[in-house]
């Protein structure tokens, strides 16, 4: 692995932070705008996406996450802060890896390098839901040590159904 300012090189996988408004963030969003489109319904995926604007993920508390092979855009992920009375809380948001390349690590990796930023911004903490129609990420956060919360406990549910997970930087 080689690390050259923010970019990281793992065989052929790039790990990119990049601003908000970086022209490859595109790709993350149209894959995942056509992923939950699937999973939700078309209703539900612009919804979700235009509950949060990507300038959300803005600096100087929020960042973008991109993995890359061979310059396709395959899985990424954002960070922006949960809540203005939470400062030392991040929230992650659009954690997505290509249908294609699943099962390779993309989604542990695409965390790790958000935890990092989120480290590094000065978050101790992370919040993120994910949806009933996403067992692969249920299953990822469990296995990568997240903890699930009580639903009833969270004062801002994004949606009723939502899945609250947490984890401790």
């Amino acid at each position: 692995m080689t690390r050259t300012g923010t970019e990281r090189t793992t065989d052929r996988v790039r790990m990119l932070r990049v601003r908000h408004d970086d022209p490859r963030v595109e790709g993350l969003l149209a894959g995942l705008l056509a992923e939950y489109t699937v999973r939700y319904g078309a209703d539900g995926a612009a919804d979700e996406l235009s509950r949060y604007p990507v300038s959300e993920f803005a600096a100087p508390r929020g960042r973008v996450v991109l993995a890359e092979i061979d310059g396709e855009v395959v899985a990424g992920g954002a960070l922006r802060p949960y809540r203005a009375d939470r400062p030392a809380v991040a929230e992650f948001k659009r954690i997505w890896t290509s249908d294609r390349h699943r099962r390779r690590g993309l989604g542990r990796k695409v965390m790790a390098a958000l935890e990092e930023a989120a480290r590094d911004l000065g978050y101790s903490s992370v919040i993120l839901f994910t949806g009933p129609s996403q067992p692969e990420a249920v299953a990822l956060y469990e296995r990568i040590g997240y903890r699930w919360v009580d639903p009833a406990t969270v004062e801002d549910l994004p949606y009723p159904k939502a899945i609250p997970f947490a984890h401790d930087l």
